[in-house]
């Protein structure tokens, strides 16, 4: 299926850096920051989720080379926010705060997410 030139990404309710929740897959239960958001795609990297094997030639990096852990990309439908207040999953909802700018609140909590 071809996308159309037109056509955006669908808006997103997480960010980078936001803490989330992965709640299906292989990582189940695991918590961590978001490390960076794949628009395109719907997916992002979570700190500490979804570890995969990869197996890296020697470089200057890694001069041995050998088997590195690292995290693969996990699809965003897969994640949820954890409340700043409560610590607990919560959905994502969009308010104006005092000073007239739209923000993201916690469905919980009512909380402001930074």
């Amino acid at each position: 299926m071809e996308k159309k030139k037109h056509e955006q990404p669908a808006k997103l309710k997480i960010r980078k850096g936001d803490l989330v929740k992965v709640i299906a897959g292989d990582s189940k239960g695991t918590q961590g920051k978001i490390v960076e958001v794949i628009l395109d795609k719907g997916r992002a990297i979570v700190e500490g989720a979804n570890m995969v094997s990869k197996h890296t030639k020697p470089n200057a990096a890694n001069p041995n080379g050998g088997i590195v852990k690292q995290e693969a990309a996990i699809h965003i439908s897969n994640l949820m926010l954890v409340d700043p207040k409560t610590g607990n999953t919560t959905r994502v909802g969009r308010k104006k705060n005092d000073a007239g700018k739209l923000v993201r609140v916690a469905k919980k909590s009512g909380e402001e997410i930074k």
